[in-house]
């Protein structure tokens, strides 16, 4: 099964890159500024970030006194929450957006899902480059910590992409789960610890959050950029097992389903 995927993709890499270039230039066509405002809107936030809230939640961060602590801590979950909320939220509309696409040309529509995550992955790539000069600037550079973004990175893509798979295949059949999803995602965020730390909330509470799988994956990202701390890799293991059921339920629906998605469209 992997191997006719993985062939399926490469031979149609061409569909897949063109699309991808076309859609970022879309994105961007009859704007001033261009693809300039994939700068410019994250530099934004990170300076509010930085001006505001640095200040205002400075004393809740535990073993931090500097000024700019709070500003990394919000930078670093908001930035890696973004892309898992770019790739779930595009996947659940992925094929409905795409349905005269998927009735007129024969092509793989796992190719789908793959645009996603190179649009995804561009978009973010250009937002991480920005934070990174931030923190080179600021002397908060991370060290040889920073390699274990690549690990959590990809348990995060490979979460999002399971997650929005199966949000896509169902949103077909049943077109309230987009709606639906889009109010999910809300609440989850904020039940993540992303615009606070863990310790300002009762300890009932905490235990609650602990079972939001993604509550360890922003922590490891927040413990990287802020304290120069390598993941506990353990608390990872659940986020790695739901990953991998999503993605492996996710391909089996779409190879049961596929045809009668299309008929559905």
């Amino acid at each position: 099964m992997l191997l006719s995927l993985h062939y399926s993709l490469w031979s149609h890499r061409g569909f897949i890159l063109g699309s991808v270039k076309r859609e970022f230039q879309a994105r961007y066509r009859n704007s001033l500024f261009g693809a300039l405002w994939t700068v410019l809107n994250p530099l934004s936030m990170i300076l509010v970030y930085t001006v505001i809230f640095s200040h205002i939640m400075r004393a809740r961060l535990p073993g931090v006194e500097d000024g700019m602590a709070y500003s990394v801590y919000l930078c670093a979950g908001l930035l890696t929450w973004g892309l898992f909320a770019e790739i779930t939220t595009r996947s659940q509309g992925m094929f409905l957006e795409n349905a005269n696409l998927l009735k007129k040309i024969s092509f793989p529509r796992i190719c789908l899902p793959v645009i996603v995550l190179f649009n995804a992955g561009i978009n973010f790539a250009i937002i991480l480059g920005l934070f990174l000069g931030f923190l080179l600037i600021t002397g908060r550079w991370p060290g040889m910590t920073l390699l274990a973004l690549v690990p959590l990175l990809a348990l995060q893509v490979l979460f999002a992409a399971g997650l929005g798979m199966l949000l896509g295949i169902l949103n077909v059949f049943f077109r309230d789960v987009g709606q639906l999803f889009g109010i999910c995602l809300q609440f989850w965020f904020w039940l993540t610890p992303i615009v606070y730390p863990m310790t300002i909330l009762p300890p009932s509470i905490q235990q609650l959050l602990a079972f939001n799988p993604m509550t360890a994956l922003m922590q490891s990202y927040q413990n990287l950029f802020l304290y120069n701390q390598w993941p506990v890799w353990s608390s990872l293991v659940p986020l790695l097992v739901a990953g991998l059921l999503l993605c492996t339920l996710g391909l089996r629906m779409f190879r049961r389903r596929g045809g009668e998605m299309v008929d559905e469209l």
